[in-house]
């Protein structure tokens, strides 16, 4: 099995899953060391996961293999998480065209689909709407967020283990360390037998100095592999002018993927059972951190203060709501994910009810004219959007109301089970959905589409079962 270096708050539960299968982590924090009173080779990675910053879920990057590999056995924790390959991974190189400016950069038309941000403070020279260029990934964005990938028109390769960069372009040998320690990377250097390919410079970062021989010599032989390959490809791809957007690194030998794991309710929780034959871990340990930075300082004092045998089952979430959102009075957005990975924000509206148990009530002023769709009724200002929201339920309700108090139907949304999170309340929408008119029976809608979310891998099997299910189950209710 492939080696994987982790980190964010999702390390142990992931490392625990990783081992059980088969693969060697490595690299690892001391924390980790700690928990699993073991200790883990210092090692190049074939892959690495990150923690994405709104803590919803990972980013996997590395070689293709590797991150198929990883992508299957942590999608499989539970039903409800969701995973896409990234069509502009870390470290692509590619033929890109400039589609328009923004703030501080340039908006840059990717291959696959995929957009970038390039800041104008990484680039010599002007880029203007038209000019195709040469750009590398260096920062991908989950698909989920309305963020695009930052890229650079620098190409360099960087090593997983953080040991050291080359640079595309650049000469020599550098050290980014202490001035004894710098000196003695520089010169210990040629130690290493390796031969940095010409037109590409060296630089050692600050925890090569901790690093063995063999260590960088591991890790400066992979980077070479890698550089050697750019080079060639970049050799043989047309000039950007010629033809961009067009990836540039296509080598089977060189393919570099990312993919994102989203995790949903049902599979956070797994991931606390994983956790949990490590250490002490409270029930709902990574629904409360997922929630807000914190929160984590919070969960690791009562982690702290606890054994195993104290932890009765259930998500405190009247403990963790009341300390950090969502409560009444408070406003919350409506994150309304799809299954392709994007994400909507279906408006805000304010907390109008709160039952410690875990249910919301949002209401939603109405500005805009139309037809609700699906109910037939005619959508006016003034309107009331009145969300029923559930911690941990597969569906919720929104019943639309005119201002006399007018009821104008109610829509029953399928979806992954709903998790109220200080700012907002966030579920993967499935498609498949329940509508309640305010004349004749309720009766489901667009499990055509929910069908054609399976044919195109967006969706199991076994998820669109369960959202069949959910939504007949809603129906059944509602025409009782």
């Amino acid at each position: 099995m492939s080696a994987v270096q982790l980190r964010g708050i999702y390390t142990t539960a992931l490392t625990r899953l990783l081992l059980d299968a088969g693969y060697e982590v490595v690299n690892a924090s001391d924390p980790i060391e700690r928990r699993f009173d073991a200790t883990f080779a210092s090692a190049p990675p074939a892959a690495t996961i990150d923690t994405t910053r709104d803590r919803q879920g990972v980013e996997i990057s590395g070689t293709s293999s590797a991150v198929a590999d990883l992508r299957e056995t942590i999608a499989g924790l539970g039903v409800d998480a969701l995973d896409w390959a990234d069509p502009a991974p870390i470290g692509s190189v590619s033929n890109a065209a400039v589609s328009g400016t923004r703030g501080g950069g340039a908006i840059i038309d990717l291959p696959g689909g995929a957009t970038g941000y390039l800041p104008f403070d990484d680039v010599d020279g002007y880029v203007d709407t038209g000019d195709q260029l040469r750009v590398q990934v260096t920062d991908p964005s989950p698909p989920w967020t309305d963020h695009d990938a930052r890229v650079s028109t620098e190409i360099v390769v960087e090593d997983a283990g953080e040991l050291l960069t080359l640079v595309r372009g650049a000469d020599g040998v550098r050290a980014n360390a202490p001035e004894g320690d710098a000196t003695a990377l520089v010169r210990t250097t040629e130690l290493l037998d390796l031969e940095v390919p010409d037109g590409w410079g060296l630089r050692w970062h600050r925890d090569a100095a901790d690093a063995d021989l063999d260590e960088r010599s591991a890790a400066l032989e992979t980077a070479i592999d890698r550089a050697e390959t750019i080079d060639e490809s970049i050799d043989d791809a047309p000039e950007p002018e010629d033809a961009a957007p067009r990836a540039v690194v296509t080598r089977s030998d060189a393919e570099r993927s990312t993919a994102w794991i989203w995790f949903g309710r049902e599979s956070r929780f797994a991931l606390d059972d994983h956790r949990r034959t490590v250490t002490t871990t409270i029930p709902g340990h990574h629904r409360i951190k997922a929630a807000d930075r914190s929160a984590s300082a919070g969960v690791d004092l009562a982690e702290g203060l606890l054994s195993t045998t104290d932890v009765d089952e259930g998500l405190p979430f009247d403990a963790v709501a009341r300390q950090f959102g969502p409560t009444h009075g408070d406003r919350l957005e409506i994150h309304h994910g799809k299954p392709d990975g994007r994400r909507l924000v279906l408006g805000s509206g304010e907390v109008t009810d709160y039952d410690p148990a875990g249910t919301l009530t949002v209401r939603r002023e109405i500005s805009s004219s139309g037809e609700y769709d699906g109910l037939g009724t005619p959508r006016e200002p003034g309107d009331a959007a009145i969300t029923k929201l559930k911690e941990g339920r597969w569906w919720y309700p929104t019943a639309y109301r005119g201002p006399d108090g007018e009821r104008k139907g109610t829509y029953v949304n399928v979806c992954t089970p709903v998790e109220l999170f200080p700012d907002a309340a966030t579920y993967v929408d499935l498609h498949v959905d329940v509508i309640d008119p305010p004349e004749g029976e309720a009766h489901v809608v667009d499990e055509d589409e929910l069908d054609d979310a399976v044919e195109a891998g967006h969706v199991s099997e076994a998820l669109a079962k369960r959202a069949k299910e959910t939504a007949e189950k809603v129906r059944r209710a509602l025409s009782d």
